[in-house]
């Protein structure tokens, strides 16, 4: 269910990230900052209101939505995309439409997997280059969501 994604989650390894940001565009400086830092998501709602706070020692970001709503975002490598979230199975998805000419648009899957870490699959659209994210309960507190 969904629902497990709720709570903090520690960034605790990459695999193919680096590969995913050139496709996006990223550049090379950002990239290796992404590939670096500790970052954090905190995944909560109230109500039919989603809220994903992405906390990093070098950029933030806070993400607000009702599924299935398109709305702006600012990414954290500095494109405006019109992001739409749904959920398919036990997944939050999060489809990014580029605003600006030449950007790429995106996709990225939130799923909590078998051994309790959650899993960030980013694909780039329509090469499907994928980059995965796997982050770890931050508090014990959240483990049983």
């Amino acid at each position: 269910m969904v629902d497990r994604l709720l709570g903090l989650w520690k960034l605790e390894k990459n695999e193919n990230f680096d590969e995913f940001m050139k496709t996006m565009k990223v550049n090379i400086v950002l990239r290796k900052v992404g590939n670096s830092i500790t970052s954090y998501e905190e995944i909560t709602r109230h109500e039919d209101t989603w809220t994903i706070n992405i906390t990093s020692t070098f950029k933030s970001s806070k993400l607000v939505f009702n599924l299935g709503e398109p709305f702006t975002e600012n990414t954290m490598d500095g494109r405006t995309v019109k992001t739409t979230f749904t959920v398919e199975g036990d997944k939050l998805v999060a489809m990014q439409e580029p605003i600006d000419k030449g950007d790429i648009p995106s996709r990225y899957e939130r799923e909590v997997l078998e051994d309790g870490r959650m899993l960030l699959t980013c694909t780039s659209l329509p090469g499907n280059v994928v980059g995965k994210r796997f982050f770890q309960p931050n508090n014990a507190a959240y483990k049983n969501h």
